[in-house]
């Protein structure tokens, strides 16, 4: 990713003729188009593409032969650290990161310690949305925005809730072993001595506090309407499938505040889970498992990064059975049918839910920090 690349169908418009503009026939063109077209990359990809393709696949590969692939497949869980913050400079990344990597591991502690309750599961997941939205936003760190930090608590939840002879310590040392490889992965471009040489602002400069701008406010309010609304869907539907609607949903929001955008992110959504869904009833034909299993989601995550500033329905064709795929390992489930079924409703309901909470007009702010 580059600093100043907008996001997968964004308009350039500004920030009040965003609000102003209503959806219209153009728009609904231009979403139905960009089903169609793949978009040029801002840059060259395949960096970031190999750093995360190798700290999703290193773990699993390493514990296969050390006879232990359960713990790679909670370890991987820690690749999600890599995706962060892309935009900024090695120097910066490796000074930003190390809060990542200690908001997922705590996510994924908060998951462990009420995964055996639906209540507070559900609460959980709520004050972990709020919490990730206001440290993205606030600190406007762009992609992927909180995205990942719901999924980890989701995902440890989850694990904690049905996983076979689950052991709270030993997880949580994996899944903190994996944000620990996935962060010095990331640090690898610092292997350059030129790298060294280009100009770095410090932690407090990067994460400077400023009055929250419109577009930042808007998108903190969609996503606390997203986590309040989607633990209450949850609650409907399943609540042990809640964290996959708030995932949903967050991923409609996005990190752009324009309604078009998010319009178009979640059709793109509710129609790349269903291929998505499709690729996996394939994948699990065949019975996957250790090193072939590390391969398998290396090269889809390789792939993800390369297309999802491309066409995001695109990558969600892989994202889907990457995520099943993973999940089902460290809960001993994989290739279930049923949960792929379940994920396409999930996250129709997610995206849904986005959708709406894109609609809701925002509340403005008022005082000084509004003007």
């Amino acid at each position: 990713m580059t600093a100043d690349r907008p996001e997968v169908g964004a308009d350039v418009s500004s920030p009040d003729e965003r609000r102003r503009i209503p959806w219209s026939r153009t728009a609904t063109i231009s979403t139905v188009r960009s089903l169609y077209t793949i978009r040029p990359s801002p840059g060259p990809r395949w960096p970031l593409a190999l750093q995360a393709a190798l700290a999703i696949a290193a773990p699993i590969a390493v514990m296969t032969l050390l006879g232990r692939p359960d713990l790679g497949y909670q370890a991987a869980t820690g690749a999600f650290a890599a995706l962060h913050v892309s935009q900024l400079r090695a120097r910066e990344r490796a000074t930003v990161l190390p809060l990542v990597v200690v908001g997922l591991i705590a996510c994924a502690a908060l998951g462990v310690l009420v995964g055996s309750s639906t209540v507070l599961t559900l609460v959980g997941m709520a004050v972990v949305t709020v919490g990730a939205s206001a440290f993205m936003f606030g600190c406007r760190l762009g992609p992927p925005g909180p995205l990942f930090f719901v999924l980890t608590f989701g995902i440890a939840a989850h694990v904690a809730a049905v996983a076979p002879g689950f052991h709270p310590v030993t997880y949580l040392a994996a899944v903190s072993a994996g944000c620990v490889f996935s962060y010095l992965v990331a640090l690898a471009p610092l292997v350059r001595p030129r790298r060294w040489r280009e100009p770095r602002r410090r932690l407090h400069e990067i994460l400077a506090r400023q009055p929250w701008d419109a577009d930042s406010w808007s998108l903190f309010q969609r996503s606390v309407l997203v986590a309040v609304i989607g633990s209450v869907a949850g609650i409907l539907v399943d609540p042990d499938r809640a964290y996959w609607i708030v995932a949903s949903g967050i991923a409609v929001v996005g990190v752009v505040a324009s309604r078009r955008v998010a319009v178009s992110r979640g059709i793109h959504r509710m129609i790349g889970t269903v291929g998505g869904a499709g690729l996996y009833f394939l994948l699990v034909l065949v019975p996957w498992a250790g090193l072939w299993l590390a391969a398998l989601l290396g090269a889809l995550q390789f792939a993800i990064e390369i297309v999802v500033v491309r066409h995001y329905a695109m990558a969600l064709v892989l994202i889907t059975p990457m995520v099943l795929l993973l999940t089902g390992a460290a809960t001993g489930d994989i290739g279930s049918s049923a949960v792929a079924l379940e994920r396409i409703l999930d996250t129709i309901v997610g995206s849904v839910l986005g959708l709406v909470a894109i609609i809701v007009p925002p509340v403005r702010r008022t005082g000084p920090a509004a003007r």
